[in-house]
């Protein structure tokens, strides 16, 4: 594909409305030095120098999709606590559209935090409850997103799925069924929980350990007939149109009913890959909203789930980034 087809592509991005569903965290990172052990205990003491927190999970596809210049339109559930409402400053900060995201009482958002020392990964700490929601509370999410596909007139819908509580067997159904009916292309990032209720998608992106999980074998990611072999029992199952595989330092596989590619990964100094998941399936959903071909997609995301891995912590990737990355090679 030629330098300017691809800018092209991108470019296309622009405006275009993508509604994103699923669980949304608070990434909080605290980062120091760690020079000495504690007299307590055989561990590192971290002399904490800064904190800082970020958009996770939903929240970061959102963010990245706004980077990317489209519109994004966030719809999750946070916990009535400090952590809540703290992600929801940042992402009013961040002029994100919020009207989708429901605070829930008597439930704990989601956070997850990185101790750094050194530049270093070396803990995180998970805070989360990840019980189902209750009836009434599935039935007001539900009923918030249904009626925001009528008025927001989505290009794409992702499913940005953690296994955390939003995204019940029913509603997954039910938006699926209303935006196929619109011709709405849907893009799901899946986990374990919820993965074989995602029938009848546009496109399914697990990574190579889940989609071994959930088909109980073991694939290689170094030989294709492996892969493809994954691929089939997948989509005999979900009857899903494409399959975006992602084989982490083995780049991406990618199929329709017609054709398969795969594609490998760029040369990377890799920092961190944390976050590139989200990277990955916010710009395959904007190809699809852009209507590119399977190959350019994958070869998009790719290009920019690399790009973010060369950078530390959960960030975004912009448009201008994903072009400069084109022009320099």
């Amino acid at each position: 594909m030629p330098e300017k087809d691809k800018i092209k592509i991108i470019e296309s991005f622009k405006d275009k409305r993508v509604m994103v569903i699923g669980d949304a965290m608070l990434d909080a990172y605290w980062v120091g030095k760690a020079n000495r052990l504690s007299p307590e205990a055989p561990v590192p003491v971290l002399s904490v120098s800064e904190k800082t927190f970020k958009p996770g999970g939903a929240a970061n596809v959102a963010l990245n999709i706004k980077h990317l210049h489209a519109i994004p339109y966030l719809f999750t559930i946070v916990g009535n606590d400090d952590a809540g409402q703290k992600l929801i400053n940042i992402l009013r900060d961040e002029q994100i559209n919020i009207e989708g995201c429901i605070i829930i009482k008597n439930r704990i958002s989601t956070v997850k935090t990185r101790i750094i020392s050194h530049s270093q990964h070396i803990l995180r700490i998970d805070e989360e409850q990840t019980n189902e929601l209750s009836e009434k509370e599935k039935t007001v999410i539900k009923q918030k997103i249904l009626k925001g596909i009528d008025t927001i007139k989505p290009h794409a819908i992702i499913f940005e799925d953690y296994d955390k509580g939003v995204l019940s067997e029913d509603l997954i159904k039910s938006v699926i069924h209303k935006a196929n009916a619109l011709k709405i292309p849907i893009a799901v990032d899946p986990k374990y929980k919820n993965f074989w209720h995602y029938q009848q998608v546009t496109l399914f992106k697990p990574n190579l350990r889940e989609l071994c999980d959930a088909t109980e074998t073991n694939i290689q990611a170094k030989n294709i007939d492996s892969v493809i072999n994954g691929d089939k029992a997948l989509r005999k199952k979900l009857k899903n149109s494409i399959a975006l595989i992602t084989l982490s330092e083995h780049g991406v596989y990618i199929s329709d009913n017609k054709n398969n590619y795969r594609l490998p990964a760029h040369s990377r100094n890799i920092t961190d890959v944390s976050g590139a998941g989200d990277t990955v399936i916010s710009v395959a959903a904007l190809c699809l909203a852009a209507k590119t071909n399977i190959y350019d997609l994958a070869y998009l995301a790719n290009l920019a789930g690399g790009l973010v891995c060369e950078k530390s912590g959960v960030v975004p990737i912009t448009a201008q980034q994903l072009i400069q990355e084109i022009t320099h090679k």
